[in-house]
């Protein structure tokens, strides 16, 4: 007998990119426009055939984005050579911080959950402040220690839904550091985690194969069955 069809769920969990978007304060913003305009295309091509060709100018920290080792470290693997088992078809695990008055996220949070070969979001719910000020000040972070934990515990990425992994007033930025030294993919500006279970999905994050380059915008989503 055939096995019945079992629906699946594709749930975005990236911010879109716009023109003129600010993603981190002293970044620029995207410049998206036409290279080639549909008008200006109908003089190549016969009657009532037209194309757009776009054309966008952009930092690499831009919306929802991966970072490779090669971000951080010169002798780091670049996203041309990231595995696509690093990125796609991940268990994952959500970790809810959303309730905790609080910036910084430690180990605490992660004791007692098997970490292992898992995508790891961390769910702060700060994303409902994105398009806003209040995005870029006092947002939720992860801390040394749970740095120290995902990587012992053999996380393959870890996410957040806030501006930065890291504390941004910690020059040193030890979770980047950290985790990109041990080969961990982090991706930053994730969104729309409170729609997720806490476990038994796949996530994705797959940016463009681009040789000597640290950081590229992803489509992240998730699979729930």
């Amino acid at each position: 007998m055939a096995k019945p069809i079992v629906s699946a769920k594709l749930i975005d969990v990236s911010h879109v990119v716009e023109h003129d978007m600010i993603t981190y304060k002293g970044l620029p913003a995207p410049y998206i426009c036409d290279f080639l305009s549909r008008e200006d295309s109908r003089s190549h091509y016969t009657d009532g055939v037209e194309f757009n060709i776009g054309k966008i100018t952009m930092v690499a920290n831009t919306g929802t984005y991966l970072d490779s080792p090669f971000h951080r470290y010169p002798d780091g693997i670049d996203l041309s050579e990231l595995s696509l088992s690093s990125l796609a078809n991940l268990d994952t695990v959500v970790i809810r911080a959303s309730h905790l008055n609080q910036r910084a996220h430690d180990r605490s949070l992660l004791s007692g959950l098997d970490l292992s070969g898992k995508a790891v979001l961390l769910h702060t719910g700060w994303d409902t402040h994105w398009r806003t000020e209040k995005y870029f000040v006092g947002n939720p972070y992860l801390t040394k220690d749970a740095a120290e934990f995902l990587r012992d515990a053999g996380a393959t990425l870890v996410g957040i839904d806030s501006l930065n992994i890291d504390n941004t007033e910690d020059s040193s930025r030890p979770v980047h550091s950290i985790l990109l030294r041990a080969g961990i993919p982090i991706v930053e500006h994730l969104c729309n985690l409170q729609a997720l279970p806490d476990a038994g999905s796949k996530f994705f994050a797959v940016p463009v194969k681009v040789k000597n380059f640290g950081t590229f915008p992803v489509r992240a989503f998730v699979l729930c069955e």
